[in-house]
């Protein structure tokens, strides 16, 4: 009811015109670029490659995934090489859910995200609609004022608030849900982002987005050792600089580089985030630093955190940084850190408010701060 009561108060604003979108649907910056059509003329040879690549990832995961599990038991490494090499986008959004576990999820909870869209309050409504225009502004879908894309980011935005009232919704989901919401519905999309942050394969990550940001808290200080220990001259100029993590680094975690970066690059990271976790936002991370470490080691202070959130282009290639950063074994000292954050802050409370809601207020102006812009 509420629902439906939103959107007969927000009708959609005019259908934005016509301009030129690159491949994925993003707006292109030179508008005198002609239109891209759904067929971009590609060499013969890289077409039947890419053609071949389906058919192995379609014979892999078998009709709507039914093989899908049979196959990872049987040949594990054969699906992370493959993976990480890139998954077929017309097939991305199936595998995502497949191997988030969202899929079981949502076959074991039927009707549930219906009866949260439609009939469910959140005290977070009015949020989410002032957000919900800043979530990826130059693609297509969302691009409409109140249009298809933003009403459906705003509906599994909104579910999520109610299904998990102590996290709620917090700025910077928005950019998950949005990449979410290109690859697939938003009945799926709200379930992986139920998986993502309740851990339904891996740890779970709603630690980002609870008040105090404790998660992020940890990810930064394991992600400082690290650059002291991978880049001990970059981390030495860092300490030198007075520069941290959390001027650059926060929104990594937050969005996993679904804010900033190029969104092939995005995909391809996402794609190795749902099959191998959030290591791969400490490999990317450390494989850009080092990737630009010749650089950033002569800059002072202001020039060098404005590189830090600015990489230059050749630095986010994926198949160039990827490769750099599957170079960086980090399990097991990601886990000692772990093991000595939680040491480092036994017994220590996050500060209190005696004002719950001036806790949240003061939760959602710090993750405003961590993502600039937005």
């Amino acid at each position: 009811m509420e629902m439906k009561r939103a959107n007969n108060e927000f009708e959609p604003g005019p259908v934005p015109p016509l301009m030129p979108v690159d491949r994925f649907g993003f707006l292109k910056q030179d508008h005198n670029v002609p239109l891209e059509g759904p067929t971009k003329t590609r060499p013969i040879n890289e077409h039947e490659r890419e053609e071949r690549r389906i058919r192995k990832w379609r014979k892999m995961i078998g009709v709507g995934g039914s093989d899908w599990k049979l196959y990872v038991r049987r040949r594990p490494h054969a699906v992370k090489r493959r993976i990480r090499k890139g998954i077929p986008d017309c097939l991305r959004g199936l595998v995502w859910q497949l191997i988030s576990g969202s899929r079981d999820l949502l076959l074991m909870n039927p009707g549930v995200y219906e009866q949260l869209v439609i009939y469910e309050t959140s005290a977070s409504e009015l949020d989410i609609i002032r957000d919900i225009s800043r979530t990826f502004p130059s693609h297509v879908f969302f691009q409409q004022r109140h249009g298809p894309g933003q009403r459906s980011l705003y509906n599994v935005l909104k579910a999520y608030s109610v299904y998990d009232r102590e996290v709620g919704y917090v700025q910077g989901m928005g950019f998950l849900v949005g990449l979410l919401l290109l690859y697939m519905s938003e009945e799926d999309a709200f379930w992986l982002l139920v998986a993502l942050l309740k851990g339904a394969v891996h740890a779970p990550m709603e630690g980002l987005y609870l008040v105090g940001l404790p998660l992020v808290q940890q990810y930064l200080f394991q992600f400082e050792q690290l650059v002291k220990e991978h880049l001990p001259k970059l981390g030495q100029h860092f300490s030198e600089e007075m520069i941290n993590p959390s001027m650059y680094a926060s929104q990594w975690f937050i969005t996993v580089f679904s804010y900033s970066f190029p969104f092939p690059l995005a995909l391809r990271i996402w794609d190795v985030f749902l099959y191998e976790g959030v290591q791969i936002v400490f490999q990317v991370g450390l494989a850009l630093l080092r990737f630009c470490h010749d650089d950033l080691v002569k800059l002072p202070f202001e020039t060098l955190i404005h590189a830090l959130r600015n990489f230059p282009e050749d630095a986010m290639n994926p198949d160039m940084l990827l490769p750099l950063a599957f170079s960086f074994k980090l399990s097991k000292r990601l886990e000692e850190l772990k093991e000595e954050y939680k040491r480092r802050n036994e017994g220590s409370l996050p500060q209190s408010v005696s004002n719950k809601k001036q806790a949240k207020q003061l939760h959602s102006s710090k993750c405003e701060q961590l993502i600039p812009g937005s």
